[in-house]
């Protein structure tokens, strides 16, 4: 365990001073999100680490932004618990503070949360070099500004995050995978249809003709659903979603451009099959290939929601959904609060941010 705070506000004072900019570094395993940008001094926040408090009875743990996500899992996994929203590792250094601030959730997120939803308090130092505490360490926390989630995404651009609380949650008793052949429309359907019923369903994704649907919770539950459902029994099924919480699945290897859509759930499928993963029940689509960026904006708006570059391609330009004006200026008033010299990752959300 390693406590830099004090090393860390000093760096941040000193930069804002002499209005120096500052590139804020983890453990570099998602240093490929967001807009390609070397700009600044590396802040080094993987020093800065360890877990600070671990309830099991109270399903909370408390650890600094630097800890690897693999030692919080190996803690939770001695009491029989876990991170409900499987964070992807995309590297041996994954940190929690990276993961909260790159918003990153895995498989059963619209079944059991997003890691923005896990949160319950953190501490953040502003670009002023304050150590300011948001939220707390229970589930039941006063009402308030909830700036804690507002750094879910923000990819450091509103301040340094040093420390999380979190929710955690009870490892599921036993987990299954079932398999079925069926075009990416039908998949679509099927997966909404399933998601409407009180069943143990908490991962469904369907990618070259197949559907993969995970349930997870008491052993009668679900094998009483798996026979309802059908479809085949996958053997070895955690190593299948390992891969594709953490992009090692052939589909997310090629040398192409990463497209992600966040979309309404029952829109239908667009294109044709081929380069295509549909996950989380439909509402995240991954476009694996080229593309005319306005032309797939066009299409993500059709289906209700968004689409961003996520890997690869031209990351010089802007690679989040376009904000609607009114927005953008919400944004860069909150940029102006919490950051008022603009120290913090500049240009990595948004080149004007």
């Amino acid at each position: 365990m390693t406590d830099a705070t004090q090393a860390l506000i000093e760096q941040i004072t000193s930069a804002r001073a002499e209005q120096r900019q500052l590139r804020i570094v983890g453990g570099n395993s998602k240093a490929f999100i967001g807009r390609a940008t070397t700009e600044g001094e590396p802040l080094e926040v993987g020093r800065h680490s360890g877990i600070v408090s671990y309830q099991p009875v109270e399903l909370v743990l408390t650890a600094r932004a630097g800890t690897p996500l693999a030692e919080i899992e190996a803690a939770l996994a001695e009491q029989g618990q876990m991170l409900a929203f499987e964070p992807p590792h995309f590297g041996g250094g994954a940190t929690i503070g990276g993961t909260l601030a790159c918003n990153q959730s895995g498989p059963a997120r619209p079944w059991s949360g997003s890691v923005r939803d896990m949160v319950l308090g953190l501490r953040l130092i502003n670009g002023r070099g304050e150590h300011l505490r948001f939220g707390g360490q229970v589930i039941k926390n006063v009402a308030g500004y909830d700036v804690s989630r507002l750094q879910a995404g923000a990819l450091g651009t509103l301040g340094v995050i040093t420390e999380v609380s979190l929710k955690v949650m009870p490892t599921p008793a036993v987990t299954l995978t079932l398999v079925q052949e069926m075009p990416a429309d039908q998949a679509i359907a099927q997966m909404n249809r399933y998601s409407g019923l009180p069943k143990p369903l908490n991962g469904a994704f369907w990618h070259d003709g197949k559907l993969y649907l995970r349930l997870a919770g008491a052993e009668s539950a679900v094998n009483g659903t798996a026979q309802q459902w059908g479809g085949e029994r996958l053997n070895d099924a955690d190593t299948l979603w390992q891969q594709l919480n953490n992009h090692q699945l052939d589909f997310f290897n090629a040398d192409r451009p990463l497209w992600r859509f966040s979309v309404n759930s029952t829109a239908p499928h667009w294109q044709s099959e081929q380069n295509w993963l549909l996950d989380w029940g439909g509402s995240q689509r991954w476009l694996s290939g080229e593309g005319d960026p306005a032309v797939l904006a066009e299409q993500a708006n059709a289906a209700g929601g968004q689409v961003s570059l996520f890997r690869g391609g031209d990351r010089q330009g802007e690679v989040s959904p376009a904000l609607a004006p009114p927005l953008q200026k919400l944004h860069q008033r909150l940029k102006d609060a919490m950051d008022p010299d603009g120290i913090f990752n500049k240009g990595r959300l948004y080149g004007w941010m």
